[in-house]
């Protein structure tokens, strides 16, 4: 029984068999031709995380019409079999603050509604200042700010008197 052809001979036998040349397959696929070629060879150290070479294999794959599901299964034994991508990355090392758990419920809000709520939100702030401060106003004494009055003393009495006309008779 002959061994199974890896993932990178399947993808270039199939391409071959096709008649398409790397350049049609980077046109179709929009995956670049240096990421085409090292698919093709095998070189999955081109590629610096197994999320790009699966998504790039899947699109590969289908373009090809092969099995895709086979073939990524086949993928990730391949992926498993390498130094670089055997273990998956080490994402949970590091303590959550609340500024990531902040981050993520900000994340997780449609925007397109969120923003028509704020702006609700705001206007009705707004419209209550607004209330508040015509009743601050209407209300109270116009008087009340004045500081108590200060008459200025009469001028002082003295005894010089302007003479009377004499009475007439």
């Amino acid at each position: 029984m002959a061994p199974m052809p890896t993932v990178a001979e399947q993808l270039r036998t199939r391409r071959e068999a096709q008649g398409l040349t790397v350049h049609q397959v980077a046109d179709i696929t929009k995956i670049r031709t240096d990421h085409i070629r090292a698919l093709e060879e095998g070189n999955f150290n081109v590629f610096t995380a197994p999320v790009y070479i699966k998504g790039f294999v899947r699109t590969y794959a289908g373009l090809l019409k092969l099995d895709v599901p086979e073939v990524i299964t086949q993928l990730e034994a391949e992926l498993g079999r390498t130094e670089k991508f055997a273990e998956p990355p080490n994402l949970g090392g590091r303590t959550r603050t609340p500024l990531d758990f902040l981050m993520l419920q900000l994340s997780r809000i449609d925007w397109r509604k969120g923003v028509v709520i704020l702006a609700v939100l705001v206007l009705a702030g707004l419209a209550t200042g607004v209330y508040a401060l015509w009743r601050h106003y209407a209300t109270r004494d116009p008087l009340a700010d004045l500081p108590p009055a200060v008459y200025p003393s009469a001028p002082p009495t003295t005894t010089e008197t302007l003479p009377l006309p004499p009475p007439a008779r």
